[in-house]
């Protein structure tokens, strides 16, 4: 019986087996918890086959998925004696060309997150070289292959999933039985490893890889997928056919593979999305105004306009059956939504606030506004930061990271020479100068660099704040150090980040607290900075203060919460659409060319304008006022 009708990961997660799904999943509130769930079941397997004496034949990825279940791992290691003497490994891939000491390479990535800290034997680590000569790679490939046979096969094999369905580095097109070889690597791969390796130029386009052959003759799988940004490929790869177009479709085939999923990466799985059209529903308030906003799109109808034909047509019978007639039903999600929409963001003095979305009192509220970079308090809420200061609430904007990294060195040096030609007898700029024209490829900025690009971004910070009318005194920079690692990779948060966030919170005594609540990347630094914010939070919970505080989740460039999710939508009229638009203009070294676009070549105004004005469609397709813009927020329970 496989290992996954263990009952440790029915109990963990959340599993239903439906007739969409072909891939056995489990779906877990976070990435962290369902990392720990994995490194466990590894760790099992260890120690089963330290007890028969056999080697334990594992296959590893690398990446940002699996890099809590190897801190899982280590810690096992080092604190409840789990040893990895008789552990065998063989990576997945490695870019090619790449030497392993460098910091973009899987060989480095592996043993500065796992082979580094625990008492694994060095020759039982196997990693694709890609620093082979070319006319000798057909062999080496071979010669890979034939290792893990020599080994009996991959015991467990752990996976990640790309964003064009690729597992290793098996882009679309790869055939069901390829074996270890070179590949050249999809566009949209490399972009989104554009960021670790400063830019997509820099990006390797070719890899070496096991196949899918050798993947699918593991005995035991496991892949993972965090983030929203995983949700469209991963209801491809369990729910659709098999193809090669998205080769992780052929784990379909495989007895014994589990997808483990967080909550984001699950969102478009038929029984998340739209659990109606599998089964019976449990109808929570929750799932009604999920299932009403979707039917209204589903048949391009405003809400107050459904009939009972409208659900009974689309799997919501059950919904009418509980709630009687759908005219009470609609009127019902129309208030709701309706309810959601306010121009005061921070509460409408002496107004009743039964139905708003915040408290009418106090009437001047003490806010604070976490931005984890220096422009997504602008980019992400500029319109209802300068709604806030407008109807004169006491705004507090703090910058949690200096966003150092994302300055390009030629944006730098066109500062540095500024500061060279107003003090010519300086030492510093000379230095900087210096430094930058002979950086060698990979080498981390010098304190001087990094102090210098994190001041341009300080400076056009409160370039944007002055604009939206805050006073200096109000804008605060934490310069959170888990960040100042002058590389794309940082550092884990630790209690000194915590302590700082603490004492600001402390200090001002907010009654409302904004924060990034993107979660599309589970290592990356809003969700990093969201965090250390709950990890605070949780610290202070029982002050008297905090139980007047309400936390405001807003998203960042890239996505918006669902219509369902909102629970504070801030219309923004065409004027203050265009404040918005000059205010992120302040943030001119994140303009014309970006460091880390994604594979989305809008610029960062454009994205927002266009993600706040697609609210404003949806509120409108709806049946409700059409406004030029909208920005949304989802409160968070502490």
């Amino acid at each position: 019986m496989p290992y996954y009708k263990d009952i440790s990961y029915r109990e963990a997660g959340k599993f239903e087996e439906t007739r969409f799904e072909k891939i056995h999943n489990v779906v877990f509130k976070s990435s962290d918890y369902a990392s720990l769930i994995v490194a466990h079941e590894i760790a099992k397997l260890i120690k089963e086959k330290q007890k028969k004496e056999e080697y334990c034949v594992l296959g590893l990825a690398t990446g940002s998925s699996p890099i809590k279940v190897y801190e899982e791992l280590v810690r096992l290691h080092n604190e409840e004696d789990l040893s990895f003497v008789n552990v065998v490994t063989f990576n997945l891939d490695e870019y090619y060309p790449m030497d392993k000491n460098d910091m973009q390479s899987y060989h480095y990535f592996m043993h500065q997150h796992l082979f580094d800290h625990i008492d694994i034997l060095p020759e039982n680590i196997h990693i694709p070289d890609g620093t082979v000569k070319q006319e000798d790679l057909h062999q080496y490939c071979i010669d890979y292959e034939l290792k893990i046979n020599s080994f009996g096969g991959l015991d467990f094999q752990l996976l990640g999933i790309g964003r064009t369905g690729h597992i290793g580095f098996n882009e679309p097109g790869s055939h069901y039985n390829s074996v270890t070889r070179s590949i050249t690597l999809d566009h949209l791969t490399r972009s989104d490893a554009a960021s670790s390796f400063l830019g997509i130029d820099n990006v390797p386009k070719r890899a070496i890889t096991m196949g899918i052959g050798t993947i699918k003759k593991a005995s035991r799988i496991v892949i993972m997928a965090w983030g929203h940004k995983k949700a469209e490929i991963v209801k491809e790869t369990i729910e659709g056919s098999i193809s090669a177009t998205i080769p992780a479709t052929y784990l379909q085939n495989h007895t014994n593979t589990t997808f483990i999923l967080d909550k984001e990466a699950s969102e478009e799985l038929t029984r998340i999305k739209t659990p109606w059209l599998v089964g019976p529903c449990r109808w929570n308030e929750k799932l009604k105004s999920k299932a009403i906003v979707w039917l209204s799109h589903q048949v391009q109808k405003p809400i107050l306009k459904l009939t009972e034909k409208d659900y009974n047509d689309n799997g919501m019978s059950s919904l009418l059956a509980e709630e009687g007639a759908s005219y009470d039903l609609n009127i019902k999600m129309f208030n709701t939504l309706q309810h959601t929409i306010t121009g005061w963001p921070g509460g409408k003095p002496n107004a009743d606030d039964t139905n708003r979305p915040e408290r009418n009192v106090p009437h001047k509220k003490r806010v604070l506004i976490l931005s984890p970079h220096p422009d997504d308090d602008v980019i992400s809420m500029g319109g209802t930061f300068h709604r806030l200061v407008e109807q004169g609430h006491t705004v507090h904007i703090a910058y949690q990271t200096s966003g150092n990294i994302a300055v390009s060195d030629e944006e730098t040096i066109k500062y540095a020479e500024v500061i060279q030609t107003i003090q010519p007898e300086g030492q510093k700029a000379v230095d900087i100068l210096r430094s930058l024209k002979e950086k060698q490829k990979d080498a981390i900025d010098t304190i001087e660099v990094r102090n210098l690009k994190g001041l341009i971004r300080r400076g056009e910070s409160l370039g944007a704040t002055r604009f939206l009318g805050l006073p200096d005194a109000y804008v605060q920079f934490l310069d959170l150090p888990f960040y100042e690692t002058g590389t794309a990779k940082k550092n884990p948060y630790t209690e000194e980040d915590i302590t700082i966030l603490v004492k600001l919170i402390k200090k001002i005594k907010p009654h409302q607290i904004y924060a990034a609540g993107d979660l599309a990347d589970p290592h990356g630094t809003h969700k990093v900075c969201l965090d250390i914010l709950f990890k605070a939070l949780e610290r202070l919970k029982e002050e008297e203060f905090m139980k007047d505080c309400w936390v405001w989740l807003y998203r960042g460039a890239w996505h918006e919460w669902d219509i369902h999710d909102i629970e504070m939508a801030v219309p923004l009229s065409p004027d203050e659409v265009l404040k918005k638009r000059k205010a992120i203009f302040f943030h001119q070294s994140q303009k014309d060319g970006v460091m880390f676009q994604g594979d989305d070549s809008r610029e960062f105004w454009v994205r927002a304008e266009e993600r706040n004005q697609q609210t404003a469609k949806k509120y409108h397709q709806l049946g409700l006022a059409d406004y030029a813009a909208i920005e949304a927020f989802k409160r968070y329970h502490f």
